[in-house]
Formats: C-alpha cells, structure tokens, sequence
C-alpha cells in the first residue's frame, strides 16, 4: 500500500501519493462524488535473478487506495502529474456561489 499525504491550500486539496518505480502508465486515478480511488502496479524489475532474499520491504503488484475526501471540489478540474516517483493529484476546490435573496412583501 503507497504511502500517501492529503493537504490543503487556499484552492485546492492536495494528494501525494509516494509511487517509486511506477510508470504513468500503470497508474489509473477516479474520481466519483467525494471520493477518489488510486490504483496501478508496481511491476517487478526485469532482469532481478534472486538467488536467496534476505529482506524484502518493497512490494511489488497491484494497489489501489481510496480516498473520501470532506472538501468539496471540482471533478472537472481534477489534475494528476507523476514527478520524481511522487504521484500528485490536485482537486480544486469549488467556490460556494451565494446570490441576493430578494425578501419579498406580504
């Protein structure tokens, strides 16, 4: 499971998601009502001949992560960019439109 940070500025929510060794290609991000859903593989490195493991913290497969997000935002403008193994997906927040309410006489 990808370790992964969510924060917010002043217009967007922000996901970092840490995704060394994974291709663009091999990432698929969703979004659907408030929630985000993350998913890909992280392929075995070709060429790897293991004789003996002694450790093995990395793992290899698919993932997938969902996310409910609380802070409305706009599906429409949704972002995605893989840089340095760091998956970071911007989700601009939706400005609330208020409007005059005319009070009218009885």
């Amino acid at each position: 499971m990808p370790a992964l940070d969510i924060f917010e500025t002043g217009s967007a929510v922000i996901i970092r998601v840490e995704l060394p060794g994974v291709s663009s290609e091999d990432i698929k991000v969703n979004t659907d009502a408030d929630l985000i859903r993350i998913g890909g593989v992280r392929r075995t490195p070709e060429g790897l001949d293991v004789a003996r493991l002694h450790q093995m913290e990395i793992a290899f497969g698919p993932f997938h992560r969902e996310i409910k997000i609380s802070v409305p935002f706009d599906q429409d403008r949704v972002s995605a960019h893989l840089v340095d193994g760091f998956l970071s997906i911007s989700l601009p927040k939706v400005t609330p439109s208020g409007r005059s309410v005319p009070v009218e006489k009885e």
